[in-house]
């Protein structure tokens, strides 16, 4: 979209000398992610078929009792192929061959896990209202076409592939779930976890077409950690995070649909101190373009009718828990982030601040026991 900034990065680098540049970046971002190499043919790959590749490294200290627990995470955020009044096999397979194509080059860099951003398989069109086209997308996650795609893909690079799609549940009266797949490096289907808060902001209705997830915090066990996901909205609400953590994940991701009219102050804060707060790793996707509809929608914040809702600003991270952070991808172009993170430093900064030690479980399971009963008084104290 022309007029959108490529990236706050971009304007430090050429506005901010050298020297200056690590002293602020240290202050933006925490402790500086290290570069990470990665094989020519990657990027030359990534360059032939115009989309970023950025890589990085969070290390942990050396331990003498436990060697390093290293993954190397893959994010890719990209806009949709085709028009969104394309028929819809063709948007489908256009997008199965644009990130197949992303994925293949990932696996090259020897990349563990990979996520993709929410819904990736369509446009974001739970914005219109509409049932009829956009219900189409909707698939089964477990032998669905966009999983089956996928499953090839992580056996072939002994990768684990979270795959966000708009579920048709066949077996339970064809409803529809916002869903994250979760595909083992076999390519088996480990497992599914649902969207857990449910967005009725602006143009963003989605209750339209589905409700709160009935999965819970759910935390797959890979062979390369403890991995959970806390779809799109979920981000906004920190016992939702807390919830992962306390169920033992090591690393959350956060595939998000998200434009900058609404949201872009909140995006390098939230999934960064979720990562503070619950000491683990979070990784924050967040898809690119802007989507024109057919038809017009009005939304609930009082703007005249309109085909479009913004600009999705990509600006995909990872961040550490001990509140460092990686550069974000473009705002305006598709990418790669590859991230390679040494899982021991969850351990390690669990110990050096305490928060899982002084988190109080046992206050808070009291108080919001009490406080979602209807006779429920508030313990505030006046004159």
């Amino acid at each position: 979209m022309s007029g959108e900034v490529e990236s706050v990065e971009s304007i430090l680098e050429k506005y901010i000398p050298p020297g200056e540049l690590e002293s602020i970046n240290k202050i933006l971002y925490g402790n500086p992610a290290l570069d990470l190499e990665i094989p020519a043919e990657v990027l030359e790959k990534a360059e032939a078929e115009n989309y970023q590749v950025k890589a990085f490294s969070i290390p942990a200290l050396p331990e003498e009792t436990r060697r390093p627990r290293l993954v190397k995470i893959g994010l890719i955020q990209n806009k949709i192929v085709l028009p969104t009044d394309s028929p819809i096999q063709d948007q489908i397979s256009a997008l199965h061959a644009r990130i197949g194509a992303i994925i293949e080059n990932a696996g090259r860099a020897g990349v563990n896990i990979v996520c993709l951003q929410e819904a990736w398989t369509m446009p974001f069109a739970f914005c219109t209202r509409e049932k009829h086209p956009w219900t189409q997308f909707a698939e089964s996650a477990i032998d669905g076409h966009s999983t089956l795609f996928l499953a090839k893909l992580a056996e072939k690079y002994k990768m684990v592939i979270i795959s966000p799609i708009l579920e048709r549940d066949e077996t339970h009266g064809d409803v529809l779930w916002n869903t994250a797949v979760v595909i083992d490096q076999t390519g088996k289907v480990l497992g599914i976890s649902r969207k857990n808060h449910i967005p009725r902001v602006g143009d963003f209705n989605e209750s339209s077409y589905y409700y709160e997830g009935n999965t819970g915090h759910r935390v797959f066990q890979t062979i390369y950690g403890k991995i959970a996901i806390n779809i799109c909205y979920g981000r906004h609400h920190p016992q939702n995070w807390m919830m992962y953590g306390v169920n033992g994940a090591e690393i959350v991701f956060n595939p998000s649909a998200t434009v900058g009219s609404l949201s872009e102050p909140m995006w390098r804060i939230e999934a960064r101190n979720a990562a503070i707060a619950n000491s683990y790793f979070t990784a924050a996707i967040n898809r690119v373009g802007t989507e024109h509809f057919p038809r017009e929608f009005t939304s609930g914040d009082g703007k005249p009718a309109h085909k479009e809702f913004g600009h999705f600003y990509g600006s995909s991270y990872i961040a550490a828990p001990d509140g460092s952070r990686t550069p974000g991808l473009s705002r305006v172009k598709d990418g790669l982030l590859i991230t390679e993170v040494d899982l021991n430093l969850c351990r390690q900064i669990t110990d050096k601040w305490g928060l899982r030690l002084t988190q109080r479980l046992d206050l808070y399971a009291a108080s919001f026991t009490a406080a979602v009963n209807l006779d429920y008084k508030p313990p505030v104290i006046g004159k």
